[in-house]
């Protein structure tokens, strides 16, 4: 790499994750460039994260300020955090995810194809969640709320899709099973048709309990559907006031959020869907995005010749 760049000598070298900020970065200022961005992702550093990344996001906060130029966090709530930790906060940036409005649409008849093959009628209130099973997306608070809202309405169903969200997880069928409801959920697993999956439930709902800037809420919005959201990372700014915000790892809080939704009716929810469809449209596309990346390496490009 240290002779890749020697010999490319590229205007800018831009890094993501701190293995490759640390590594990248290094060799980049060795190699002679000064132009170099790293990529911070993450929120929070206190959990979910191997003792040697934790070791290598020492050596990052040390580095700051000295081997990037600049550090473009994907969310506030990231830029805070690692401030914390010691990295250089004149140095950082906030630039959040951009989305693909192109893939992020659905027909009426896929919605309606998809949700009869789950069994879900006309009459049915789909709520619905999308991400890999992991502790970070605190599935076991989404499937408690669900079960704390099905006893007292019978056109609920719950929908759930990602990689390992099926029959085959044991820890997954147990927290269903308790909820005395198994058979309102529907349990999908990992699938290539987001959008289409998206189109069918009603209500979007995303209970982590840790997130930087989630896609997920993202994409539910981008397809005009109400979210009720855990307060982690830059979900609050992201929704501003297209949703409803509550407190992570806390089913009752997040089915009175669902219970708020619900109490809206469907044209006002509705109506709240499309305002969080144009809130992506106005600040988040993938041009948005593109357009702060190239006025950011435009102007690193314009101080270095200087």
């Amino acid at each position: 790499m240290y002779r890749l760049l020697r010999t490319m000598q590229p205007d800018i070298v831009q890094t993501w994750l701190y293995h490759a900020d640390f590594l990248g970065g290094l060799l980049a200022r060795l190699a002679g460039n000064r132009n170099v961005i790293w990529g911070v992702r993450t929120t929070d550093v206190n959990v979910g994260c191997a003792r040697a990344t934790s070791l290598i996001r020492y050596f990052c906060a040390a580095l700051s300020h000295w081997v990037p130029h600049t550090i473009v966090c994907v969310a506030d709530a990231a830029r805070r955090s690692h401030f914390m930790i010691g990295y250089d906060p004149a140095r950082m940036v906030v630039v959040g995810n951009g989305f693909d409005l192109a893939v992020l649409r659905s027909s009426h008849h896929e919605r309606s194809q998809l949700r009869s093959q789950c069994g879900f009628n006309a009459d049915h209130i789909v709520l619905g969640t999308v991400g890999r099973f992991n502790l970070d997306k605190d599935h076991a608070n989404f499937v408690k709320a669900a079960g704390l809202l099905a006893a007292n309405n019978d056109r609920l169903r719950f929908l759930m899709i990602g990689r390992d969200l099926d029959h085959a997880n044991s820890d997954l069928m147990a927290w269903i099973n308790e909820t005395q409801h198994a058979d309102r959920f529907v349990l999908l697993g990992e699938r290539v048709d987001v959008a289409v999956c998206l189109a069918a439930m009603d209500i979007f709902c995303l209970s982590s309990r840790t997130e930087a800037f989630p896609n997920a809420v993202g994409e539910a919005m981008a397809m005009g559907l109400p979210c009720v959201a855990t307060d982690v990372g830059d979900v609050a700014a992201l929704m501003a006031d297209t949703g409803l915000v509550v407190p992570k790892a806390n089913p009752a809080a997040l089915a009175q959020g669902i219970s708020r939704l619900l109490a809206l009716g469907a044209d006002l929810r509705f109506q709240m869907g499309q305002k969080a469809k144009e809130r992506i449209r106005a600040t988040y596309t993938m041009v948005n995005v593109r357009q702060r990346f190239e006025l950011l390496y435009e102007n690193i490009i314009a101080r270095g010749k200087r």
